[in-house]
């Protein structure tokens, strides 16, 4: 009895012993837990806000706490992917999917992976098993179908058809895409059959009997192929598919006549859209120059579609194009493109080509007519406003035209053309000094060489009227210089160069450049003569400025200025 009892007694003692070292492990597990849900919640904070270098060591951090952890393995391969680590993002992808096998997006995640690693043999087997958990996603099935033409196994591909088939029926694309494989496959009676069986399933739609009709002539049965075409004619005469298929029939034959007689058919057919018909017009157009053919015939298919109603100006742009490619008279083209604004008057390229043609001629009333209606039509095109604005600066009517630069100034964008902007402003610069507006014109002109620093034409002028008023000629100087590097032979920019070194009382260059200006002055101008003068007086030569201002008079006989200076044998300011 006594010892039963102390065998007891240790079996008891030993109970206790187990019981606590159970109990402390599970208050370790359940302290260990703890800790992982802390730091991975705190690791989804700082990643929500965007604190990524703090939640990446913090899901690091999960996983040595927790090795099991699918979320913290799955959340971290996005980190080594930012990284650009693509192989440890991958085995964090598979490790989150190996944890949890039954979660689709750890799983789906893993097949993007191998996509993206084109290892598209495991990518299928991930897709496969995707599927299999959920049935009702359609979708992996075409990226299978996908993946299996990838990896040229068309038998599976297939395959795929064959259940997305069973999924939504049989249809146009499904057939088609199984035809194309079994013709690649060489299985030609498979890809005839495939479109056959659609055909006779929807007896009613001649266009599925067109495409059998199309599969038959592509496996070489021909003579199968044009009983067909000709019995959806039959029933159907202006069925533009098959129309199509027997131009391009006779075309690889070499029977020309026959080509071109159905493809006016096509041109003609009501049901033909217009994209079909400008892609047949390239066609056509692209066989006339090879065979260097009579354009007339051309120009006849064009003028045949114009005169039915038309869905939009595609085909009268078409014309348009042809006849400026065959050089024809510009009234010609006009009269054309006239045809494509009366269909559709919002088209910014017809009427911009209708203005270069006008402004080619100098008609500058029609320049304003179309950029005035352009302005309506193609409010946020810059181009109508600088036409106009230059137009009515040609007719010398300069408030008009000041307004149309300001409001071709309102639609800038950071997207705008910088030439067309710089010259915007450079042209409204001109326009306010000859109002007098000297601050608003300069204005202009940094606004100009913002867009377009090296806008010469601009820079010699702001360069020229700031010498004039005597303000920053240093400024004015380096820009000046600049137009000389450019064009060093432009006589205007070399007087300008000059002009402001006078200015700064530096007599002895001022004559050298002159003196370049005056050798390529071809027309001997007034003011460059006279700037002349001033320079050769102020340098010492006093018979030669007189020499060059008598010169200028001559060009300019009503200057006072030049007469006293004649007089007095010396340089006055005006």
């Amino acid at each position: 009895m006594k010892r039963l009892t102390v065998a007891m007694m240790v079996l008891w003692a030993c109970l206790c012993t187990n019981a606590q070292r159970q109990g402390a492990d599970s208050l370790s597990q359940q302290a260990t837990a703890l800790s992982y849900d802390t730091f991975f919640l705190e690791a989804m904070v700082q990643r929500q806000k965007s604190n990524h270098d703090a939640a990446f060591d913090l899901l690091r951090h999960c996983i040595r706490i927790n090795p099991k952890s699918a979320e913290a393995y799955y959340f971290l391969a996005q980190y080594y992917q930012l990284l650009k680590n693509d192989s440890v993002a991958q085995q964090c992808y598979l490790k989150a999917a190996e944890l949890e096998p039954d979660n689709s997006t750890f799983l789906e995640t893993v097949a993007q992976s191998y996509i993206r690693q084109k290892e598209y043999h495991k990518a299928i087997t991930a897709v496969e098993q995707l599927y299999n958990q959920d049935k009702s996603r359609e979708e992996l099935l075409e990226m299978l179908y996908e993946l299996y033409q990838q990896t040229d196994d068309n038998e599976k591909a297939i395959e795929v058809l064959n259940r997305i088939e069973a999924a939504e029926g049989k249809s146009e694309r499904l057939s088609y895409a199984k035809s194309e494989i079994y013709t690649k496959m060489g299985m030609a009676q498979a890809a005839i059959s495939e479109m056959e069986a659609l055909a006779k399933q929807y007896p009613n739609d001649l266009n599925y009997k067109g495409m059998y009709a199309d599969m038959l002539l592509r496996n070489d049965r021909e003579q199968q192929a044009l009983r067909l075409y000709n019995e959806i004619l039959a029933e159907e005469p202006d069925n533009t598919r098959a129309q199509v298929s027997l131009r391009s029939y006779f075309k690889v034959q070499g029977e020309t006549e026959k080509a071109d007689s159905i493809s006016e058919r096509i041109l003609m057919n009501p049901n033909t859209t217009t994209e079909q018909r400008v892609l047949l017009m390239r066609q056509m157009v692209a066989d006339n120059e090879r065979a260097d053919g009579d354009s007339t015939q051309i120009l006849a298919l064009f003028h045949k579609m114009l005169a039915q109603p038309q869905q939009n100006a595609d085909i009268a742009t078409l014309c348009a194009a042809y006849m400026d490619l065959k050089k024809m008279p510009q009234d010609s083209i006009r009269a054309m493109l006239q045809t494509v604004l009366s269909i559709a008057p919002d088209n910014a390229a017809a009427r911009l080509q209708l203005v270069s043609f006008a402004w080619d001629r100098k008609d500058h009333d029609e320049v304003i007519s179309l950029c005035q209606d352009a302005r309506q039509y193609n409010p946020e095109e810059m181009a109508f406003y600088y036409y106009q604005g230059m137009a009515y600066y040609q007719q010398d009517d300069h408030d008009k035209a000041l307004g149309a630069f300001q409001n071709g100034i309102g639609v800038i964008t950071p997207e705008s053309n910088p030439a067309i902007v710089s010259d915007f402003y450079a042209v409204m610069g001109d326009l306010l000094h000859q109002k007098g507006l000297a601050r608003e014109a300069f204005e202009a002109y940094d606004s100009c060489l913002q867009w377009k620093d090296d806008n010469i034409m601009c820079m010699n002028n702001y360069a020229y009227y700031l010498s004039e008023l005597g303000q920053q000629l240093d400024k004015a100087e380096a820009m000046s210089y600049k137009t000389i590097k450019a064009e060093p032979k432009n006589a205007t920019y070399l007087d300008t160069y000059a002009w402001i070194l006078f200015m700064q009382q530096r007599y002895s260059e001022a004559r050298i450049y002159i003196d370049q200006a005056l050798q390529n002055d071809a027309d001997s101008s007034a003011v460059i003569t006279e700037h002349a003068g001033d320079i050769y007086a102020c340098s010492g030569d006093t018979d030669g400025a007189v020499t060059l201002w008598k010169q200028a008079l001559i060009k300019a006989p009503n200057n006072k200025t030049l007469i006293r200076k004649i007089k007095r044998k010396k340089y006055t300011k005006k």
